[in-house]
């Protein structure tokens, strides 16, 4: 088996402000909510667009950023994976639900300061990866143009 990839890239917009808690031992988790939105034309011909919810977590460093420059509405990249936590709930009920832990978090606007950062204790300026400081941009692929048939050069020979 070649392995497997748990990976999910989101951008979205805060639900509410995070709720940060700060665990014995000295590590903090942040959780809110984002949305994303895609629009659609149905076959009667209405616009429609459609709201998914996902529920983020963040961890330590990621956590503190979300506290300090993350608010509702602003709009947020995250890049993490995958969880399926099970729980019961008030009434004693077992629920399940899907998180995405994030490793990577950048702020891309909707009011605030700005503020990124990865589990690597690194950050980011933007969603897009970009180059090294210093590394050379990447030479434009430039495909050849063909040169022009002569006139009476045709190609009968061609299946269609």
């Amino acid at each position: 088996m070649a392995g497997s990839v748990n990976k999910v890239i989101l951008i979205g917009n805060l639900g509410s402000d995070p709720e940060v808690r700060y665990l014995e031992g000295g590590s903090s988790v942040a959780r809110f909510n984002i949305a994303t939105s895609e629009s659609y034309t149905n076959k009667s011909g209405e616009r429609v667009e459609q709201t998914e919810w996902h529920r983020i977590e963040l961890w330590d460093r990621l956590a503190q950023i979300a506290e300090k420059y993350l608010r509702k509405g602003n709009s947020v990249y995250i890049e993490g994976r995958i969880r399926t936590e099970n729980w019961t709930d008030k009434e004693g009920q077992q629920r399940s639900g899907v998180t995405i832990r994030a490793n990577t978090m950048t702020l891309l606007g909707g009011g605030g300061s700005g503020g990124s950062g990865n589990s690597d204790g690194g950050d980011n300026s933007s969603a897009a990866p970009s180059r090294p400081a210093g590394a050379p941009a990447a030479p434009r692929r430039q495909d050849p143009v063909p040169p022009a048939m002569a006139p009476g050069d045709d190609d009968d020979d061609l299946p269609f």
